[in-house]
C-alpha cells in the first residue's frame, strides 16, 4: 500500500455530503469554524469565495473543486461587497423536502455540491500539518478531467434522493479528497510537511518502502539505501521534511497500524506484534504500554466500552 492510502485507511475517515446548494441573484453567505476538511465542486455558475481574515478572494466556475483546510470561517458571494448573511441559518430555511438548498428566484444560478470530513484519530495532523488553508482544482487544469465524471455523479447523488444515496455520496467524497490531494502534491511547487515528503523523489521512496514492509526491522541505513543517499544526508532530510527521525517516524507509525488493528478487529495480540516488526508479543505489549500509557489489552477492551457507549447514546431518543 502506497503511503497516502495507507494514512487514508488509518484516518477513519468521516465523511459528509452536506448538501447541494442552488442559488439566484447576488447573495453573500458566512459559514463558520469547522474540523478538519471541507470541499465543494460547483455544478454550474460562479462565484468567489475567502477566507475570513484573508484578503485573498478566489473566483470558481463551472467544473472546479476546492478544498478548504484551516478550520477558518469563510464566505461564500456572488456579491462580494455585499453583507453576508448567516450561511447555516440561511440552509435551514431554505431546504426543500429533497435535501436541495434553493434560494432566490431571479439572477443566475450558480450549483454547488459541498461537504465536509473529519478523521477519528490523531493521524489526522499528519496529513493536514502544512497544508494551504485553500486548495483549488480549476476545471482546466491538470487532474480535472478524472474528477469530470465524478462532478456529474455528484450532481446526480445530491439531487433527488435515490436508493444507496447515502452510501455513493460518501464514496464520491472520499474520492474528490483523493483527487484533491494528488493534485496538489503534482502542483505545489514545493509542498511541505509529510505530504511535501512524499512528493519528493529520495524521501518519498524511503517512505514507500517502508508503509509497504512495515514488519522488516529496518535501520536508517536500509531506508537510506532504498533513498539512494548517504545515511547521514538521509536523516537530516527526512527530520527536515517529515518533522522527524526517520526511526522515530516509523515507531510511532507502528503504534499507529496497532492502535487501529486494536480498535476495530479480533486479531491476536501476537499477530498484530509481527506485522508490525516485533519479533514478540511481550515486546510489543512494552513498547505498546510505553507509547501509550496502557496495554495492548486494556486499550482494546476500553475501545469497546466507548464504542458501547456511544451506540447506546446514539439510540436514545432526542
Amino acid at each position: 500500500m502506497d503511503p497516502l492510502s495507507d494514512l487514508l485507511s488509518m484516518l477513519t475517515v468521516k465523511s459528509s455530503l452536506s448538501s447541494r446548494l442552488e442559488a439566484r441573484g447576488r447573495w453573500a453567505f458566512r459559514y463558520p469554524g469547522y474540523s478538519h476538511v471541507k470541499f465543494g465542486a460547483v455544478l454550474a455558475g460562479r462565484f468567489d469565495l475567502w477566507i475570513e481574515g484573508s484578503a485573498r478572494r478566489t473566483s470558481f466556475g463551472p467544473g472546479d473543486f476546492y478544498l478548504l483546510t484551516n478550520g477558518r470561517p469563510f464566505v461564500a458571494a456572488t456579491d462580494p461587497d455585499g453583507p453576508p448573511q448567516d450561511g447555516v441559518a440561511m440552509s435551514r430555511r431554505h431546504r426543500t423536502p429533497d435535501g436541495v438548498v434553493r434560494y432566490g428566484k431571479k439572477g443566475a444560478l450558480v450549483s454547488l455540491a459541498s461537504g465536509g470530513f473529519q478523521f477519528d484519530n490523531e493521524v489526522s495532523g499528519l496529513l493536514l500539518h502544512h497544508l494551504p488553508p485553500l486548495i483549488c482544482l480549476g476545471a482546466r487544469d491538470r487532474g480535472a478531467p478524472v474528477l469530470a465524471s465524478v462532478l456529474q455523479l455528484l450532481a446526480l447523488e445530491t439531487g433527488e434522493s435515490q436508493p444507496g444515496a447515502a452510501v455513493a455520496r460518501e464514496s464520491l467524497a472520499v474520492l474528490v479528497l483523493v483527487q484533491m490531494l494528488r493534485v496538489y502534491l503534482e502542483q505545489a511547487a514545493q509542498p511541505e510537511g509529510w505530504l511535501g515528503a512524499l512528493a519528493d523523489p529520495r524521501i518519498g521512496a524511503a517512505l514507500s518502502r517502508l508503509h509497504g514492509d512495515l514488519a522488516r526491522r529496518w535501520t536508517v541505513e536500509d531506508l537510506a539505501a532504498e533513498a539512494g543517499m548517504s545515511r547521514t544526508a538521509f536523516a537530516q532530510r527526512f527530520k527536515r521534511l517529515v518533522g522527524s527521525p526517520p526511526l522515530d517516524y516509523l515507531g510511532r507509525w507502528r503504534m499507529t497500524v496497532a492502535r487501529a488493528a486494536l480498535r476495530s478487529g479480533e486479531e491476536p495480540m501476537a499477530g498484530i506484534a509481527g506485522r508490525i516488526g516485533y519479533r514478540s508479543e511481550t515486546a510489543f505489549s512494552t513498547a505498546f504500554k510505553r507509547a501509550t500509557g496502557e496495554s495492548p489489552g486494556r486499550f482494546r477492551t476500553n475501545g469497546r466500552v466507548a464504542e458501547a457507549d456511544t451506540a447506546r447514546a446514539a439510540a436514545l431518543p432526542i
